[in-house]
């Protein structure tokens, strides 16, 4: 094992004797962040994707045409960095099948990127629909300018992992080559192109329809880690502009304007004048 896994490994497993809380360790499901099907080319037909339909397609078909799917995942915003990848797994719904017979069905890791136009297959999309723009298709990584090196896709011939694939149902890939795939992904995302999905090749009928990111039923990547480092999530802090001291505006005492009523002046009372008195007449 990676020097690297070991010494994180060992790391975590002390943390988490000790009863320490640093060590950071998790499994995440994560869904493709974008599925298609190769349509092996043919001139009259025409280049053939299907970006936005419910299914993608591994195998020959009866009329011995090859289907591949493609299917890629976002690791880095799921996985904190510097982590170590311990488990990998893809869970995947096989929901169509021309017969029951069990077939390898490998998985490759692609070398090249490639995208999703907007095509839509009709019906059991087993025929593709026409590409648009930015769709892959046999010979286009993004149509209708770039091309694969080689038609088909560009994939490594290392097997990443490989399944039995029979009657309809669930099925999973596990490998400790997928825990090296992702965490090659992991530690260098603009590496990360996804896994090819071949099927056998080698007689006719043995083409898997499985259901896409668009299904009631997608792929599911499930990742176990150890450590790393999440990234925090940055609370914005505000421009802090201090409140101001208010200065109280004092409450001016109006100057009152009214004209006082003055105190009126009491007018002096007169001083009686004596009356005189009669003088009395002198008695005879």
């Amino acid at each position: 094992m990676h020097r690297k896994r070991l010494f994180a490994l060992a790391i975590a497993a002390t943390l988490s004797a000790n009863g320490g809380s640093l060590a950071t360790a998790g499994t995440v499901n994560i869904n493709p962040s974008k599925d298609n099907t190769l349509y092996e080319y043919d001139p009259l037909d025409g280049d053939k994707s299907n970006a936005l339909g419910f299914h993608f397609f591994a195998g020959e078909t009866g009329m011995n045409e090859l289907r591949r799917g493609v299917l890629a995942f976002d690791i880095a915003n799921n996985i904190p960095p510097g982590a170590v990848i311990t488990a990998a797994s893809l869970s995947a719904n096989m929901s169509r099948t021309p017969t029951n017979t069990a077939y390898d069905v490998e998985l490759h890791k692609l070398l090249a990127d490639w995208g999703e136009g907007t095509s839509v297959a009709p019906g059991e999309e087993g025929d593709g629909a026409p590409a648009t723009p930015n769709d892959a298709t046999w010979r286009h990584r993004f149509f209708d300018t770039i091309f694969w090196s080689t038609q088909g896709g560009d994939f490594s011939a290392t097997v990443s992992a490989s399944q039995m694939v029979g009657a309809v149902g669930q099925y999973t890939w596990s490998s400790a080559q997928m825990v090296a795939d992702v965490q090659g992904w992991l530690d260098n995302p603009a590496s990360n192109f996804g896994w090819l999905m071949r099927g056998d090749e080698s007689v006719f009928l043995t083409s898997k329809r499985f259901d896409t990111r668009e299904s009631t039923s997608p792929p599911v990547l499930a990742i176990t880690y150890v450590g790393g480092t999440p990234t925090p999530t940055v609370t914005p802090t505000p421009t802090a502009t201090g409140t101001p001291t208010a200065t109280a505006t004092p409450t001016a005492t109006p100057t009152a304007s009214a004209t006082s009523t003055p105190t009126a002046t009491p007018a002096p009372r007169s001083t009686p004048r004596p009356r005189p008195r009669p003088t009395p007449a002198p008695r005879p």
